[in-house]
């Protein structure tokens, strides 16, 4: 019975302790633009196909706050945020037009 006690307490110490990280979270977003380019060149549609990659703003050259350039974000992660941001401000949109 005491080993039952002490193995439950134990086992429900364990969900108090932070989990341990290893520095900063590191997003796979090295080649951002390299897909984006693959992406576009994989559209065999009639515009895609004779389109290609086409980027007339340059957001695949951004640099939000110059943090990528400063070596506080890794290289691409403005492409990220930027396919992030347009993700949740379409379901806005959705939910919007829906009336919810």
């Amino acid at each position: 019975m005491q080993s039952l006690t002490v193995a439950l307490l134990l086992g429900s110490a364990a969900a108090f302790v932070a989990p341990q990280t290893s520095g900063p979270s590191s997003v796979a977003v090295n080649g951002a633009k390299e897909d984006l380019v693959a992406l576009a060149e994989a559209n065999t549609d009639y515009l895609g196909a004779g389109l290609g990659f086409w980027d007339p703003l340059g957001a695949s050259k951004l640099d939000f706050f110059g943090l990528e350039t400063a070596g506080r974000l890794p290289e691409g992660a403005t492409i990220g945020y930027l396919r992030h941001a347009e993700i949740k401000h379409g379901r806005v949109a959705m939910a919007a037009f829906v009336g919810y």
